[in-house]
């Protein structure tokens, strides 16, 4: 890690410790991931080691392969890793929102547990915090690199309709991670329990004014497994639907903020 960075989290640290609480939680929801759950555990375990001003929650989103045990472990072993359970899966919005409201820390955050994205890359954003400054009123956000052609045809796509129809730029809408002062989440009104729940993050975001910092992440194939809906175009035909839908009832309900 470079110099800078090193003594950026040093002063973090200690402005933490004297408010008696973590700067960020980091909550990454795991439905079914057991086999990358050991890689993720691993990857935060030197992470822990690093930035002990980071709480890492892990959220088991229902699953049924027997993550909770590795959960278990991991808390035990490491004092910032923290973890809870949803008793059945109600969506991966859905656990992210359980996890936001059991964290502690100053900024609030989600990545994914698939390994496709490392969640180191939450460093990178705080890096991007100017100490000097409020900052308060700042969304970081990953912007995906490395995705196959079709993927970011994809991408391009959902960007253009969405940032036509919401009046702002919103593109990669699903790169993680995200990270933003918890004053923004405790302003979120019935946000959805489903993957469109980054999209609601970043209009709100966008619409209460909060100054949007894009950084590039690499995006690495899963190690084991595979994605819940991106397995072929059917599956996201469907998405694109469901997103739809979701994007023209989020526009009607903005008035209303």
């Amino acid at each position: 890690m470079p110099i800078q960075a090193k003594r950026l989290f040093v002063y973090f640290d200690t402005r933490c410790m004297l408010m008696e609480a973590p700067l960020v939680s980091l909550v990454i929801p795991c439905y079914n991931e057991g086999e990358n759950v050991c890689l993720l555990i691993k990857r935060l375990a030197s992470l822990s080691e690093l930035c002990p001003m980071v709480e890492f929650l892990l959220v088991d989103n229902g699953s049924t392969d027997g993550t909770s045990g590795l959960f278990i472990d991991a808390a035990e072993s490491y004092h910032n890793i923290s973890t809870l359970r949803v008793d059945k899966n109600q969506g991966y919005g859905f656990g992210i929102l359980r996890g936001l409201g059991e964290a502690r820390g100053i900024y609030l955050g989600w990545t994914h547990a698939d390994m496709q994205t490392d969640p180191a890359d939450v460093l990178l954003a705080l890096s991007l915090l100017d100490a000097e400054r409020s900052s308060k009123r700042f969304f970081f956000k990953g912007l995906r690199r490395g995705r196959p052609l079709g993927d970011r045809f994809f991408t391009a796509g959902m960007g253009v309709f969405e940032s036509a129809l919401f009046l702002c730029p919103l593109w990669d809408i699903n790169a993680q991670p995200n990270l933003f002062h918890r004053e923004l989440f405790e302003s979120w009104k019935n946000p959805p329990h489903d993957f469109s729940l980054d999209l609601y993050a970043l209009v709100a975001a966008h619409k209460k004014g909060y100054d949007i910092r894009r950084f590039p992440v690499k995006f690495a194939d899963r190690p084991h497994g595979h994605s819940s809906w991106n397995i072929s175009w059917r599956a996201k035909l469907k998405f694109i639907r469901r997103t739809i839908e979701y994007s023209l009832k989020l526009r009607r309900g903005i008035s209303s903020w």
